[in-house]
């Protein structure tokens, strides 16, 4: 009885040890170039992304599929964050949350943040201010 005790205590052991999780998403590796206006991030969603403009934080949410009718672009903010003289390729930067929907931005200048929510509804995407 303890043999086959000690068998079964090992090998559910074996077993935890060696599981694999499988629901983390896939890593993205975003260069420290700051030369470039454009970066795409990704969502913890497989098909959607958002597209920042580095230089002046506007942003949309980019929707890709095997079909047209999945396929598109959208705005999430056409609103400049700062003047034209103030633009400057790599100033924006957006970090992920805990949250599947949300993003922090960051003026990587004078520090500023923005709430980024991307939604496949239009009534739930917004960007806000956090003071």
């Amino acid at each position: 009885m303890k043999a086959i005790l000690m068998t079964i205590t090992f090998t559910l052991f074996v077993t935890v040890t060696f599981a694999q999780n499988t629901s983390s998403s896939p890593t993205q590796n975003i260069s420290t170039d700051s030369s470039v206006v454009y970066r795409l991030f990704s969502t913890k969603n497989n098909y959607n992304f958002i597209k920042l403009n580095t230089r002046n934080g506007k942003m949309s949410q980019v929707q890709w599929g095997t079909e047209s009718k999945y396929r598109f672009e959208t705005t999430l903010s056409d609103t400049p964050l700062v003047s034209e003289e103030e633009e400057k390729n790599g100033r924006f930067f957006l970090y992920p949350t805990t949250n599947s929907y949300n993003f922090i931005l960051l003026d990587q200048i004078d520090g500023k943040t923005w709430q980024v929510q991307w939604s496949i509804e239009k009534e739930d995407r917004m960007v806000i201010r956090i003071y």
